[in-house]
């Protein structure tokens, strides 16, 4: 049961939200903006309404199938392995989703879901310190990867959990690798930030 259970998130976390979303609003989001599919270019192009519900959604898809889970391996030995397993699968999802040919978001809002069940005390800070960044900063990017950098560490240090840790070391490895295009921007200052011009088509997307 355990593999269909790590099958069954995968699935749930390939579900596009927000190209679902965006075309409810006869918006198809691949083909305009950054053409990604995440929560950030949703906003932009249907609105505010559409983008924060986006997020939700994205991040629901990795609670929704831990909870699941969860309870079906409540006497398990190794649940808290398998319940981590499943939020990873459902994160590889939303990257890699197969619905789209495995070209999905950069993962930020279903890690930040992941972490929520996992380890809300480490979210919760690690949110914090993200939304700490991108006001000083402006730079959306620089702040999801401040968070992916930080939050194997604040997982270890509040749950001492080995394998939260080590999910949590691996979505950062992806998280980064996702955004190699914004640090290469970030590093050479073209990075555009919210506070000074519009979003175009090469800003982030969740």
């Amino acid at each position: 049961m355990e593999y269909l259970l790590v099958i069954g998130s995968y699935l749930v976390g390939s579900i596009p939200f927000g190209l679902v979303l965006g075309k409810a609003a006869g918006i198809d989001v691949r083909g305009a903006g950054s053409g990604n599919i995440g929560a950030t270019n949703v906003a932009r192009l249907a609105g505010k309404k559409l983008g924060v519900l986006t997020l939700v959604c994205d991040a629901l898809k990795a609670v929704l199938p831990m909870l699941v889970a969860g309870r079906l391996l409540a006497n398990g030995s190794q649940r808290e392995l398998w319940v981590a397993l499943c939020g990873g699968a459902a994160f590889l999802g939303h990257l890699y989703p197969v619905y789209l040919k495995f070209k999905g978001g950069k993962g930020v809002a279903t890690a930040l879901g992941i972490f929520l069940y996992l380890a809300p005390v480490a979210a919760l800070i690690d949110l914090l310190l993200f939304a700490g960044v991108v006001y000083n900063w402006g730079y959306v990017s620089l702040g999801s990867l401040t968070a992916a950098l930080l939050m194997p560490g604040l997982v270890w240090l509040l749950s001492g959990s080995l394998s939260n840790s080590l999910l949590a070391l691996a979505i950062g490895v992806l998280i980064w690798d996702k955004h190699r295009d914004n640090i290469d921007r970030l590093m050479k200052h073209e990075e555009k930030s919210w506070r000074k011009e519009p979003p175009g088509p090469d800003d982030h997307d969740q």
